[in-house]
């Protein structure tokens, strides 16, 4: 692959902090660990400054290139929490925090920025700073949006921003993205069931949640099927059904969760209605209560069309035309990248991880191959968006 030759020569560097990095996976907003090893090599690399305790235990470290200013500044992001999931790989580097694994390549993600920030200290062939964005918290508590409520975006001067996430089943070598509409926005929904339980031999004599809830969930289906416009990305999902102890009790409660995603407010705004009518309804139907719980969460990742179409001749330049989709098909994963992008123009892009297990498998491996393409990515993208004066 294309890759700068400087960032090959370092490929091995890139590895072994990512394999650091995978045996010490942690959670959401509380990364102590993660951020110690990253400040760590920040310092090692040279950085110019450091910025901890942001969002939790994210980073912002600043490079200066030529003549640098304040207010022109392009930021670089890497998430960097694990998922709670038991690892089934038996590589060497295994997790050594039972339960938790980098099961989305958060860890790639990070040894990729670090291995951008080792060649641009290095070289410096940019007028500008750059800020690289190491994120808390986007599996859970969308720490993008919280790094942005705290300021990060005037704090430190930033003009645009840019995220790259691997991709299992696209090819090695391969770069996607697409103006506009790049991923969904996701919302949650729980809905409590109360009835009156009893003997299940006595139907008779109860108020049964049960079969309201499976009413409930399949009516759910409908909103999709007759009350969406065929034309607006919808999905629901029930994903979680959970009721009763013993074959032989009707129980008091059922509980009933699952997600939702799509691209339009509007559209999202009609789910939250039809859901309150089915689950109100459906209940007063089978004699029971129903109460719907509503979560709004990430906003959906909408790239500047501009910034797109830039990233999109950036990657042309590392991978090479052929191996570059620029129109990619909007997918409906979320990604709390979404709230970068509604504070910064910049874009998002998908990176070939080859075949392998998908996202948030406990097989899943983070491909090493492909850090030395990411991080080759980053630094074009500095050098071509922050030129020198010649």
């Amino acid at each position: 692959m294309p890759v700068i030759n400087r960032i090959a020569e370092f490929a091995q560097d890139m590895k072994t902090w990512r394999r650091d990095l995978h045996q010490i996976p942690e959670l959401d907003l509380d990364l102590p660990k993660t951020a110690a090893y990253i400040a760590a090599r920040l310092q090692d690399i040279g950085v110019d400054e450091i910025h901890q305790g942001v969002a939790g235990h994210g980073i912002v470290a600043i490079i200066k290139g030529q003549a640098p200013t304040d207010g022109d500044t392009l930021a670089l992001r890497a998430d960097m929490d694990a998922l709670p999931i038991h690892e089934d790989t038996a590589v060497d580097y295994a997790s050594t925090h039972a339960g938790n694994m980098h099961a989305c390549g958060h860890d790639g993600h990070m040894a990729m920025l670090l291995g951008a920030a080792k060649y641009l200290v290095e070289t410096r062939k940019f007028a500008g700073r750059v800020a690289l964005v190491f994120q808390p918290g986007e599996e859970a508590s969308g720490g993008a949006g919280i790094m942005v409520n705290e300021g990060i975006m005037d704090r430190f001067g930033i003009r645009e921003i840019y995220g790259i996430h691997n991709f299992p089943g696209l090819p090695v070598g391969t770069m996607a993205t697409t103006p506009g509409l790049m991923m969904a926005a996701v919302d949650t929904f729980h809905i409590h069931v109360k009835g009156r339980g009893g003997h299940g031999a006595m139907p008779h004599e109860t108020q049964d949640p049960v079969i309201a809830a499976c009413a409930i969930a399949q009516a759910l289906q409908t909103i999709v099927s007759r009350n969406n416009n065929t034309a607006d990305d919808l999905v629901i999902s029930v994903t979680q059904i959970h009721t009763g102890t013993t074959d032989n009790v009707i129980p008091e409660t059922a509980y009933i969760n699952g997600t939702i995603r799509g691209f339009d407010k509007g559209v999202l705004a009609m789910v939250r209605r039809r859901m309150e009518e089915i689950a109100t309804g459906t209940a007063t139907a089978y004699g029971v209560q129903a109460e719907l719980e509503y979560v709004t969460g990430y906003p959906p990742t909408i790239n500047d069309t501009s910034k797109a179409i830039f990233a999109t001749a950036v990657a042309q330049e590392v991978v090479g035309p052929d191996h570059v989709n620029g129109s990619f098909r909007r997918i409906m994963g979320a990604e709390d990248f979404g709230y970068f992008l509604e504070a910064r123009p910049g874009a998002f892009l998908m990176l070939g991880q080859g075949e392998s297990a998908g996202l948030h498998h406990p097989q899943y491996n983070f491909n090493d191959d492909i850090a030395p393409i990411g991080a080759s990515f980053f630094a074009k993208l500095v050098e071509m968006s922050l030129p020198t004066e010649t």
